[in-house]
């Protein structure tokens, strides 16, 4: 089973580099409906939380590592809950071109709807197709943080 994350580049930018993930502005239930070895791709509709530069691309990929999500202090007002993942290195992939082969959104004229809850399960299938268009290697389990986020450029980091 897989799963497609909602968020900003500059967010999965964040998450990649530390090894984890968030949902929902750090909701915990997300992330307690996926499961350890579970894939976890995230979708970024833009580059930067809250601006309306649309990006439209899968811009991380990883494997849900086991441990239950986990609440961490980003400020006084805000404790967002986390997981950890094993990011894969990849290359981001525009949307786009993938909408007529993905179940999740083939035929659908308004196939943004399907992410307007920020967490989505997909269909193996869906994965491995998006998993094969960000070059992403096949999980090894090895834990090892990927050396760089291809993606990162794209937000001039």
């Amino acid at each position: 089973m897989a799963w497609i994350i909602v968020a900003s580049a500059d967010h999965v930018a964040r998450g990649v580099e530390g090894g984890f993930v968030q949902s929902c502005h750090g909701k915990d239930a997300p992330l307690r409906r996926i499961r350890t070895g579970e894939t976890v791709i995230v979708y970024s509709p833009t580059k930067v939380f809250g601006a309306k530069d649309r990006l439209q691309t899968f811009t991380a990929i990883g494997t849900m590592e086991e441990r239950v999500p986990y609440r961490v202090e980003m400020s006084a007002a805000f404790h967002p809950f986390r997981s950890d993942v094993d990011w894969r290195p990849n290359r981001s992939v525009p949307i786009k071109p993938l909408l007529d082969q993905l179940e999740l959104t083939r035929g659908r004229r308004n196939w943004g709807h399907a992410f307007r809850f920020g967490t989505v399960r997909i269909s193996q299938a869906d994965a491995d197709i998006i998993a094969a268009a960000m070059e992403a290697p096949p999980v090894t389990g090895s834990g090892d943080p990927p050396e760089q986020a291809t993606f990162l450029p794209l937000l001039g980091i």
